[in-house]
């Protein structure tokens, strides 16, 4: 009924804003699953401890995660002024300039790309992404530690659990239109 008024409007900046919110407490609530996955995986074998940051290199892939599919859904230009603010916006929550941000940022969309050759999979890719940065490949069975790759069992399951990691995109540019 309320069709013909047409979508809300919603600035860049308030978009940029609610990404980063949800991007944090996302992983803020969901890290201990991650965790719990990680530590109880059959397929990893020998014991280990993850490391203190641990933490912050699952948020590094979760945000290049989110950066790399906005263009999927927002409109030229648009993408990469709303890209630009979500950086600075995390650069003050970690408190680092800009520029290093988008340097460790471009780095992990980089290795994300790479770890998916040539498949196009981002959930894919964020689960083998925490397989090699979190450097599991020696707490495998010998099989898969000597190929140094991970196993598809446990991707699998670490896969499943992505997708609550990925900002909605689509549905705020169907709910709203974004202005500058």
């Amino acid at each position: 009924m309320f069709a013909i008024f047409g979508k809300k409007k919603l600035n860049e900046n308030k978009l940029s804003n609610i990404a980063v919110n949800a991007i944090l407490e996302a992983v803020d609530e969901g890290f201990p699953e991650i965790q719990e996955i990680i530590l109880n995986s059959p397929e990893l074998i020998l014991d280990f401890e993850l490391d203190s940051t641990a933490k912050d290199k699952f948020l590094l892939i979760v945000i290049a995660a989110n950066l790399q599919i906005a263009p999927k859904f927002l409109e030229s230009h648009q993408d990469s002024r709303v890209i630009n603010q979500i950086i600075e916006k995390f650069a003050l929550v970690f408190d680092v300039e800009p520029a290093v941000f988008e340097k460790a940022i471009n780095d992990y969309m980089a290795f994300l790309k790479k770890v998916n050759h040539p498949s196009n999979n981002t959930l894919y890719s964020m689960a083998k992404a925490i397989f090699f940065k979190f450097e599991l490949a020696d707490y495998q069975e010998e099989y898969f530690r000597n190929m140094k790759a991970p196993n598809p069992l446990f991707l699998k399951r670490l896969e499943e659990v992505m997708p609550i990691f990925l900002f909605d995109w689509e549905a705020v540019t169907n709910k709203y239109q974004l202005v500058k």
